[in-house]
């Protein structure tokens, strides 16, 4: 472990990069993961880690753990807790923080198995319901997701710590759009299903999902495009019995997953 008491390290600095940007995320193709959790959830996926960052009181009470930490990481340095705090994207930091190469499978889109089920996210904003999505992808072993390179930056920090370590485990792919990919890809090999609020769609339960199924989640406020809609084979709807006429997209999605595990 090396010892680093000044914010103007090198190292520390692209971290910060790291927690803030976006486009500096993509550039250096890293991202930051926090807490615990996280460690324990890299060390069951046997993910090699670039940079492990510690507070001094983590490190004091977690030798044990820093060490294992350390043994798979190319980079460890323990700071004072004041500068942790300030490079943490969270309210009550853990002390404890990865810096780990990206993990979408972009690159192997063209070897995927459609053998399965699969979730497309279009144009979703709300990190929240991004990692919604990939929590009930894992509890409901969706084979993947899909996400639009419009929607929420999947390595935002609120994404990869809201989804409880499903982000290790769900595989995931990061396209272009929506409706090029499933009428030019996805419809070849399954069926696709549009999640909308249409009175011709087929509600979820009166039916089942083909072996092969992608069910499309849209924009929060606008939802899907007519032309995204239009590319898919099916419609379907989520069947409300109170006042509230919509869902939010993590909801929605997480209930067609729910049902779709069910048709296997």
């Amino acid at each position: 472990m090396k010892f680093v008491t000044s914010r103007e390290n090198g190292t520390l600095k692209h971290i910060h990069k790291l927690v803030k940007q976006k486009k500096y995320r993509n550039k250096n193709k890293q991202f930051v993961a926090e807490g615990l959790r996280t460690c324990q959830d890299v060390l069951i996926s046997n993910i090699h880690i670039d940079v492990l960052l510690c507070s001094e009181n983590f490190y004091t009470r977690n030798l044990e753990l820093c060490n294992r930490l350390e043994s798979i990481s190319d980079e460890s340095i323990v700071v004072p807790n004041n500068i942790f705090n300030v490079l943490s994207d969270t309210k009550s930091p853990q002390g404890v923080m990865l810096v780990l190469k990206t993990l979408d499978k972009t690159d192997d889109i063209d070897k995927i198995d459609y053998n399965g089920k699969f979730v497309l996210l279009d144009n979703v904003q709300n990190p929240d319901n991004i990692a919604t999505v990939l929590r009930s992808a894992d509890a409901f072993s969706i084979k993947g997701v899909f996400i639009t390179k419009d929607s929420c930056d999947i390595y935002s920090p609120k994404v990869v710590r809201g989804s409880m370590g499903a982000i290790f485990r769900v595989p995931f792919y990061i396209i272009n759009d929506a409706e090029e990919y499933i009428e030019c890809e996805f419809n070849k090999h399954g069926r696709s299903y549009a999640a909308c609020l249409k009175d011709t769609a087929k509600t979820l339960g009166d039916f089942e999902f083909s072996k092969n199924a992608l069910v499309v989640i849209g924009n929060e406020a606008n939802g899907l495009s007519e032309m995204t809609i239009n590319a898919c084979n099916y419609q379907v709807i989520v069947p409300m019995k109170g006042k509230i006429d919509s869902l939010n997209a993590g909801v929605a999605a997480s209930i067609i997953m729910w049902e779709m595990s069910n048709n296997e």
